[in-house]
């Protein structure tokens, strides 16, 4: 599957999630501890705020503290759609894939960028599934790219401390599963 493609999937997923929320769902636990749901979605909505000007060619110190704070507000679904929407917009402009993003891991490929967005949407976008009681299955040619993506990416992951140890699963877990695993996720958690 085209990688820009593979991300718009992402994006729709994860922000069609943040609207199934129910209001007195927003501080439910999430698989990761230090977050309820929403600080999961705080979370993601940053990243997609922070993509605008790094996929355009801004450095993280340029950006500065813009996005410090509750970029929730009032309207936290709105909010992630609107995020995802500018982050969308940025992300298909013409020749966007082409270029180099400044990164705190260092000057980083943009389509590398991009994948690593592919990985926040669908994880975070489980995580939120989970957590809401909402059906967990994601996009199954999306977890297949990021799968392809990640695997030879894993290890170098876990020993930058930037993913949580992998968690077994059976030899029979599906594609999903295996993915989550690799994240660090028990496909079987519940709140």
């Amino acid at each position: 599957m085209d990688l820009l493609e593979t991300y718009r999937r992402s994006l729709a997923e994860f922000t069609d999630r943040v609207g199934r929320v129910d209001p007195g769902r927003w501080s439910a636990p999430t698989p990761c501890p230090e977050w309820d749901v929403r600080a999961l979605v705080a979370h993601v909505v940053t990243e997609d705020r922070w993509a605008v000007p790094l996929l355009d060619g801004a450095t993280i110190e340029s950006v500065g503290d813009r996005f410090t704070g509750d970029q929730l507000g009032d309207d936290p679904v709105e909010a992630a759609r609107d995020a995802a929407r500018q982050a969308e917009r940025a992300a298909t402009a013409p020749g966007t894939t082409d270029r180099t993003v400044h990164l705190s891991a260092g000057p980083t490929p943009a389509r590398e960028y991009l994948h690593q967005l592919v990985a926040e949407h669908l994880i975070h976008g489980w995580d939120l599934a989970v957590a809401i009681g909402a059906d967990p299955r994601l996009d199954r040619e999306a977890v297949r790219e990021c799968a392809r993506w990640f695997t030879g990416r894993v290890a170098d992951y876990q020993a930058g401390n930037l993913v949580r140890p992998g968690v077994d699963v059976s030899a029979e877990a599906d594609e999903q599963d295996r993915l989550l695993a690799l994240f660090g996720r028990d496909p079987a958690w519940t709140p």
